[in-house]
């Protein structure tokens, strides 16, 4: 019997083999010869570009460039680099010492490679360290806002309601709390900081005191999170993915880990008609751009989080196609964190308001967690610790 096998893990490959009884050597020289990548360098020099090429054919590989680029008529253009493992390996260390931009080319190589090959992290926190791997980790929504799109609110709550209400979420399976004051939904209205700090601060200093998980918060706004990481938050959770310098520096300050987020425009205006030419390149780009000047204010690599901000200035196909490439976002090299819970693009596609959209935030967060993200962002806790558990265990076999 023939079987075809549709393999794209270095580790399941090494799985087969030892099913088959390969000598340990051979695994570590075969497993990653078994393994195909394709590699995108954005707009390198005809002449760059057409050593690449060479350089990979001499290596069992290959180049996809522009016509142009190899009849001279281009000046520059993007390349597809085709091979496995080994020779992406081979190519990095060939291009070390090379002129023409390849030696930057080579250093960028290896940092995706290593990225891409990094699947378990651990998250430093403010003293506490949150790890993923072997489970897809869970941050529950607890919104204290009266306008929240998902009618889940907690703000008419008591603050012992609202402890009792998260206990809950904890016992469900929660890994992270998120608590939010002002709401993100599209066309939502900016929430004065006074106001926001009264929603927020007197449940985070009961849940630290009530529950042993990670306590997040979700603001923009520097003196919120202040307040909030003196209180016992231990995650910032940022919209704006810490543009704001003095966000970095509270950050910093309290060695909090933070949520890097991105967003086109402002929830008041980041639906009104998004447009990108490659929706997942440019997130990746923003992302990148943050995550250095996070580390440039003195924020280490460990306490950052990336977030492509589903629904966040982003159309019904754009959402769709970040899902599928999730996997493309494991070059930055940080945890992933993925908020599709009840969001408008599952409405468009199901026909269903806010509260009815739990099974088809299930299969999103299914896929996405199979594409790559470390965490997930969810509403309805005791489901999804269910549906993630069941998929867990089946990727681990």
């Amino acid at each position: 019997m023939i079987s075809v096998l549709d393999v794209r893990d270095p580790r399941e490959v090494e799985r087969l083999m030892r099913a088959i009884k390969v000598d340990d050597y051979g695994i570590r020289i075969m497993a990653p010869k078994a393994v195909t990548r394709l590699i995108k360098v954005e707009r390198v020099s005809n002449i760059a570009a057409n050593i690449l090429k060479q350089e990979m054919l001499s290596l069992g590989g290959d180049v996809a460039v522009a016509r142009g680029a190899l009849t001279g008529k281009s000046k520059k253009t993007s390349c597809l680099i085709i091979g496995s493992l080994v020779q992406l390996a081979r190519l990095s260390d060939k291009l070390l010492l090379q002129p023409f931009g390849l030696a930057q080319i080579s250093q960028s190589l290896s940092q995706v490679l290593r990225g891409y090959a990094k699947k378990d992290f651990v998250i430093e926190a403010a003293g506490r360290r949150i790890r993923t791997g072997g489970r897809t980790l869970i941050m529950a929504v607890v919104n204290v806002t009266p306008d929240s799109f998902s009618s889940d609110g907690l703000a008419s709550c008591s603050v012992e309601e609202a402890v009792s209400r998260v206990e809950g979420l904890v016992a469900d399976g929660a890994d992270i709390i998120d608590i939010g004051g002002e709401s993100s939904r599209p066309q939502a209205r900016a929430v004065p900081l006074k106001e926001e700090l009264r929603r927020t601060i007197p449940l985070i200093k009961a849940l630290r005191r009530a529950v042993k998980a990670p306590i997040s918060i979700d603001t923009y706004k520097p003196e919120v999170a202040r307040q909030a990481l003196d209180n016992g938050a231990a995650i910032v959770n940022d919209i704006t993915a810490l543009r704001d310098i003095k966000m970095r520096k509270v950050v910093a300050r309290y060695r909090a880990a933070a949520v890097l987020m991105h967003m086109k425009g402002t929830p008041r205006t980041m639906q009104r008609n998004p447009a990108y030419e490659d929706v997942v390149g440019q997130i990746k780009e923003f992302l990148r751009e943050a995550v250095s000047r996070a580390l440039d204010a003195g924020i280490k690599k460990e306490r950052l989080i990336v977030d492509p901000g589903i629904g966040f200035g982003k159309t019904l196909e754009h959402n769709l196609e970040i899902l599928r490439r999730l996997k493309e976002f494991k070059s930055l090299a940080q945890p992933i964190l993925v908020g599709t819970s009840r969001k408008a693009f599952i409405g468009a596609i199901t026909r269903t308001p806010p509260q009815e959209r739990v099974f088809g935030t299930l299969a999103s967060c299914i896929l996405a967690a199979e594409n790559g993200a470390h965490i997930v962002r969810v509403h309805d806790v005791k489901a999804m610790r269910q549906a993630l558990d069941v998929a867990d265990s089946i990727k681990r076999i």
